[in-house]
């Protein structure tokens, strides 16, 4: 997922996605901390979906605020 993917979506399809992710995110730390966790990397990049989800939607409530 990109940023350029990520403006085109409405702010409640954003945090909808964000949801999922934070879901997902729990998961993964639960099937590490069990010992079945196999690709480690999905964990950094949940991580930073959720950073680039949340930069967007204040970058959208700021444009919101500024009109």
């Amino acid at each position: 997922m990109n940023a350029k993917e990520l403006t085109t979506k409405t702010p409640d399809q954003l945090r909808d996605e964000l949801v999922a992710l934070k879901k997902e995110a729990f998961n993964l730390r639960f099937q590490q901390a069990t010992g079945q966790l196999e690709n480690t990397a999905r964990m950094r990049a949940v991580r930073r979906d959720v950073a680039r989800i949340k930069t967007v939607l204040s970058q959208k409530a700021a444009e919101a605020a500024a009109k």
